[in-house]
């Protein structure tokens, strides 16, 4: 898994230089597949349950699972990337959240809170604690900024498939759920809208936005737990 999760890390690297103005998602969702088959790998999104993109491409108030294609970036969007690799049939997932030329200050205090809610959530990882530990550490982190953590989608466990047991929300009271276990491997990927929590599904079956049009972000890691504490395994190479 640490194997995919370096492609996918190297593919987010590579794809960040693109993401500019006057690009399209689906010219992006091009780069992105083709990065992944050439590193020997698979896009775990395409054909997922239909889904046709190899990556998910979110722009501005899209939360999650926008379908990439003829939209172009503008000046002052940001685009939450989503990527699924599998690789000698392990799988590893990972999101970042990019700004598109000259962004808003909330655009990038929000972007900015959810990569911090991010990591609170991984350095809760962390043998004796537990599922609701995570989901407090980035709740607290994401509402002290007075943004909302979406509750209605959450993290997963990852491994041959990927979506697996336990579920991961990003909410959570210290000490509840289960108790995490060595050897476990879970996405942790806080959503974050600037408004309200809630969301809505749009019509093609998979984009989900926040239903008040405020803007959203989303950041995700596939994390270890390990007797040694978190092993995050989609970090980009040192």
């Amino acid at each position: 898994m640490a194997a995919s999760g370096a492609v996918l890390a190297a593919c987010h690297e590579a794809l960040a230089p693109a993401i500019t103005a006057g690009i399209s998602t689906g010219e992006l969702d091009a780069m992105a597949e083709e990065f992944i088959r050439s590193h020997g790998g698979v896009p775990t999104f395409k054909g997922f349950n239909g889904f046709t993109g190899s990556i998910c491409a979110s722009v501005n108030d899209e939360v999650v699972h926008g379908i990439p294609g003829e939209r172009v970036l503008r000046d002052g969007d940001i685009i939450a990337v989503d990527i699924g690799v599998t690789l000698d049939g392990w799988v590893s997932d990972s999101a970042r959240t990019y700004g598109v030329g000259t962004i808003t200050p909330i655009a990038h205090n929000l972007i900015d809170v959810t990569k911090a809610a991010l990591e609170r959530g991984v350095q809760a990882c962390r043998l004796g604690n537990h599922i609701g530990d995570i989901g407090h550490a980035v709740q607290s982190e994401v509402e002290a900024a007075d943004f909302a953590v979406v509750r209605s989608l959450v993290g997963h466990g990852v491994g041959r498939s990927m979506h697996e047991e336990p579920q991961v929300p990003n909410y959570g009271r210290p000490g509840s759920g289960a108790e995490l276990q060595e050897g476990w491997v879970i996405a942790i990927e806080p959503m974050v809208n600037a408004g309200d929590h809630e969301v809505l599904l749009g019509d093609d079956g998979w984009t989900i936005s926040s239903r008040d049009g405020s803007l959203s972000a989303h950041w995700e890691h596939t994390v270890a737990v390990t007797a040694d504490g978190p092993r995050v395994l989609t970090l980009p190479a040192a």
